[in-house]
């Protein structure tokens, strides 16, 4: 009988054993074999983490075919201009389907062209500018320089200035090595108000307040991200408050004056 119950003991204490081993060790990987668990869980934090469920907004003309198996509240993002077949509408109102927009890459922009110019140390950033500019959908008109060779900033920042005063391009960018040589110059230009920005702030307070139509980077002073922050803050700012336009009047009158 004794022998018979150590056997016993000892078979509970493999089982005991076996148990415990399979248990996983708190942050133990999961064994490859075994499904995840929580799936279900993750699957719809995921879901509503995205903004849209499903992106049709390269179509032009949305059918029934667009909104197939998709659930009832469904997020579909579609172009701005984008229409509906019937049967797609219906599916839109049955399902209670959300449309999202595609924002335009030209919304919020208060300009539609700009004049662009730079030394041979602003040459490298002036290249990348214009296809961020161009991505944009404004136009570029590009006044040099157009190598890395030493050249003398006042003359494209001159350049620049000219074409904004003479209302060919709405607004200017010219790059230095620091920006200001550039504002200097361009602010010569009867009509020109040429601000020299380092952050976005500075670019936003400059055409909200003081009405820049001309801004000047240093092309040592800030990262190609942060140079398209600045440029942004830029062309989507302008001049409308009544009590900055009387100040950025008084700056004209006191221009006139001198060019008498």
């Amino acid at each position: 009988m004794a022998a018979e119950s150590q056997e016993t003991r000892d078979r509970v204490r493999e089982l005991v054993r076996q148990v415990l081993e399979s248990v996983p060790v708190e942050g133990e990987a999961a064994s490859p074999d075994k499904e995840p668990e929580h799936v279900v869980v993750n699957s719809l934090r995921e879901k509503s983490e995205r903004e849209f469920d499903r992106d049709e907004s390269s179509k032009s003309l949305i059918t029934e075919d667009d909104l197939r198996g998709l659930d009832a509240g469904s997020r579909v993002r579609i172009s701005e201009n984008a229409k509906f077949t019937p049967l797609a509408h219906d599916i839109v109102n049955e399902r209670g389907i959300v449309l999202i927009k595609k924002k335009s890459r030209t919304e919020g922009l208060k300009v539609s062209s700009v004049g662009i110019g730079a030394d041979h140390g602003g040459y490298p950033l002036k290249e990348q500018l214009k296809t961020f500019l161009e991505q944009l959908g404004l136009q570029v008109r590009d006044f040099g320089t157009n190598s890395d060779q030493a050249v003398d900033y006042p003359d494209f920042a001159h350049a620049v200035a000219r074409s904004v005063a003479a209302k060919h391009v709405d607004i200017g960018i010219v790059i230095d090595g620091a920006g200001i040589g550039s504002a200097m110059a361009a602010n010569k230009v009867s009509g020109v108000r040429a601000a020299a920005c380092y952050s976005p702030a500075l670019a936003r307070n400059s055409r909200e307040h003081n009405g820049a139509n001309i801004l000047t980077l240093g092309s040592t002073q800030n990262s190609f991200d942060e140079v398209k922050e600045i440029v942004r803050a830029f062309i989507t700012s302008e001049l409308t408050e009544e009590r900055h336009k009387r100040r950025v009047g008084k700056i004209d009158g006191i221009e006139m004056e001198y060019n008498r």
